[in-house]
């Protein structure tokens, strides 16, 4: 009995022993770590040691702070939704025309000047003496005009001669010619002269034209000859058909 109380203490002992042993390894492999530890934080400025103090504090109410799973009532607003809300709050707002008082006012039509009409002047001196007006088969006309006008050269001389119609419109074999007859030089040692036009085309219905001249100075306003397209003469003409 006395033996195996011997060999119990002499157990305890030794595991007391190894107790003791293991702590004293377990101190000199942490001293120089906590050695290490504090040379750092002594080497810090006062303002970063607060901010570790706080940090590690907050790390510690974060530890001892209850878990709520459940979600948050009223979450943050999402990165979509303040993008789309900055944007409307940055949009420009045009003002209506009721509150800025400006109305825009409609265009109003400009009405088209009625065509000038040709007047005449008191010193023109271009005559018309004759017409003579021959039909074709195809039904156009040429007519032959005799003018009388005191041509004196180029500064001064009848330039052309027109078929009116009783609207006013002139008929032109081209619709580029100035005139019905484009006269292109002075006749001042020939008058009366008798120039013709051809492939002129009246309109059905138009019985009766109007010959005048022109002149390069006063212009029309000499004396003009009303031609009756339905008779075979008249007055200072004379009608043929082909």
């Amino acid at each position: 009995m006395a033996r195996r109380d011997t060999w119990s203490g002499h157990r305890s002992m030794t595991a007391r022993r190894t107790t003791l042993k293991l702590i004293v390894f377990l101190v000199t492999l942490a001293l120089p770590v906590a050695v290490g530890c504090q040379t750092q934080t002594d080497d810090l400025p006062a303002a970063e040691l607060a901010t570790v103090d706080s940090s590690t504090a907050d790390a510690a109410t974060a530890i001892d702070a209850p878990v709520n799973d459940e979600p948050e009532a009223d979450s943050a607003p999402s990165a979509t939704t303040v993008a789309t809300e900055t944007v409307e709050s940055d949009a420009t707002v045009e003002p209506t025309e009721a509150a800025t008082g400006e109305i825009e006012m409609e265009d109003e039509e400009t009405p088209t000047p009625a065509p000038e009409e040709t007047v005449a002047s008191v010193d023109a001196n271009a005559d018309v003496e004759f017409v003579r007006a021959v039909q074709s088969a195809d039904g156009s006309w040429a007519f032959h005009v005799t003018v009388r006008h005191p041509d004196t050269g180029w500064e001064d001389y009848a330039d052309g001669w027109d078929v009116v119609m009783p609207d006013g419109r002139v008929l032109k074999a081209s619709a580029d010619d100035p005139f019905t007859r484009l006269l292109l030089h002075p006749h001042e040692n020939e008058q009366p002269f008798t120039r013709s036009q051809s492939g002129i085309v009246v309109p059905d219905g138009v019985t009766t034209v109007t010959v005048r001249a022109h002149d390069l100075v006063d212009g029309f306003g000499g004396r003009e000859i009303s031609v009756d397209l339905t008779a075979e003469r008249g007055p200072d003409f004379e009608v043929e058909r082909q």
